[in-house]
């Protein structure tokens, strides 16, 4: 019997309730889409605070996706190719944010990164910097739910690359710093790059820690999670703009990654 015999002959008790898992996944979508103001959309999306809410967004999902690079690609290398002390406890600790209640990490980096916090009041002391209810905030809280998405990704690819040509650089006199630059780093740039997209598409889309330690300040705090939550009292069409920006972003980001997700062909 063929596969596609059997592709086509799937149980009615499996297809029944696949059908509706579908349609419960997609009828909220679907209606979000029926009440879409498409007319009126470029004006929604230019009116003043939506503007600034989608620079905002941009910005400081960006700048969480270039601290995520630059911090967690090293963390990745080393929990992946070293024999580091802990190393299990090290990587449930850094990937905790991704189930973790995001108000709950909200909560987490006031007590830490707060004016009385255990670090915060420190900052604040000696060089004066205030973290919580400011754009740089936003970037701290977005960074630390968006990272581990990078790292668990990267690790994953340095595990399963061949270091061989790592042992054949260091054999032929290159230093670890340029084995790393110029082999291992080529060698898992696809998944570096998915794993920058997922971050910054989780960065984009962060609200529970964002709102919890940087607030809701319009032109400051306000991202765009939190100009839907704040649009839908005063103006639901804005709202429904805003949604549709970030469903857009969010199908782009599934359609680039799903093969490398997926193995779908």
């Amino acid at each position: 019997m063929s596969d596609r015999y059997r592709r086509d002959r799937s149980p009615l008790a499996l297809v029944v309730p696949a059908s509706l898992a579908v349609v419960f996944m997609a009828l909220p979508l679907v209606s979000l889409l029926q009440r879409a103001p498409w007319s009126g959309l470029p004006d929604r999306l230019a009116q003043p605070e939506v503007a600034a809410a989608l620079r905002l967004s941009l910005g400081c999902s960006l700048a969480a996706t270039f601290v995520s690079v630059l911090l967690g690609v090293p963390l990745a290398w080393v929990l992946a190719r070293t024999d580091l002390p802990g190393a299990a406890l090290v990587r449930a600790l850094v990937l905790l944010p991704m189930v973790l209640p995001p108000v709950v990490g909200g909560a987490a980096l006031l007590f830490a990164l707060g004016r009385r916090g255990l670090v915060g009041q420190w900052l604040e002391q000696r060089f004066g910097v205030v973290l919580p209810f400011s754009t740089a905030g936003v970037v701290v809280a977005e960074t630390f739910v968006a990272m581990p998405f990078l790292v668990i990704t990267v690790e994953a690819a340095l595990r399963g690359a061949d270091r061989r040509y790592e042992e054949a650089a260091a054999t032929l006199g290159a230093g670890r710093w340029r084995t790393f630059r110029r082999v291992t780093l080529p060698a898992v740039r696809p998944s570096l790059a998915a794993g920058a997209v997922l971050c910054w598409a989780r960065a984009l889309g962060e609200f529970g820690a964002t709102i919890t330690f940087a607030g809701n300040l319009e032109g400051r705090t306000q991202t765009m999670p939190l100009a839907v939550y704040l649009a839908l009292s005063r103006d639901r069409d804005a709202a429904i703009a805003l949604s549709l920006v970030l469903i857009g972003v969010s199908l782009t980001v599934l359609v680039l990654l799903r093969d490398r997700w997926f193995n779908l062909r």
